[in-house]
């Protein structure tokens, strides 16, 4: 298993990224959010891969950030989700977006995902909304502690979330709604209707 590659850029065209690692050209897929964050020809990189393995080909996968190769992998996971599909979700979102578009039951942004329709985006949701932890998604929007919000292992059971559920019902998209509810001073006597008024304040 390459868990990372690291080499100089010797081209990039349409997603693929040529690696030059010690006078070997490596050949890695990536999305289209890495490609436009990669540096320039001649300049060193290193990328966190996954090799997929087919009848008829090796291929591999590569990313800036871990916790983007953690989702792809995750998504992987879904049926009927492949390589291609699950690299196409993380082309138009990050791994932050990705997890707080799925805990806000969100389908209607994921399917805008190159590859990616309804049935398959609320497929995704089922099947991963209980993998991911909608505390720690509330946190990756300030980097710290959200006071009121305890952990629930992907449950929309608390009054925090719930409000963000809400606000995705009414047809805001879920990462700006989780943004609004961050900005409301929540505490643990709060409740969902309390923490939707105020968070409807940052949205307006």
């Amino acid at each position: 298993m390459i868990a990372y590659i690291k080499g100089k850029v010797a081209d990039l065209q349409d997603g693929i990224l040529i690696l030059d690692c010690g006078h070997v050209g490596v050949q890695l897929l990536i999305t289209g959010r890495d490609a436009a964050r990669m540096p320039s020809t001649g300049k060193e990189v290193m990328l966190w891969t996954h090799l997929s393995i087919a009848e008829d080909a090796w291929t591999l996968y590569g990313f800036l950030d871990k916790e983007d190769l953690n989702m792809y992998r995750l998504l992987l996971k879904v049926s009927g989700v492949g390589p291609k599909a699950a690299l196409g979700v993380m082309s138009a979102f990050s791994a932050d977006e990705l997890r707080i578009t799925i805990i806000a039951d969100d389908a209607k942004t994921l399917s805008k995902a190159p590859g990616i329709g309804a049935k398959t985006a609320k497929k995704i949701i089922l099947e991963l909304k209980d993998k991911i932890d909608a505390a720690d998604a509330l946190k990756s929007l300030s980097g710290g502690d959200m006071e009121g919000v305890p952990s629930t292992g992907g449950s929309l059971g608390d009054p925090a979330a719930e409000a963000v559920e809400a606000l995705a019902a009414l047809g805001y998209p879920a990462a700006e709604a989780l943004k609004a509810v961050r900005k409301v001073p929540v505490t643990e006597d709060w409740d969902t209707e309390m923490i939707l008024k105020q968070a409807l304040k940052h949205l307006i």
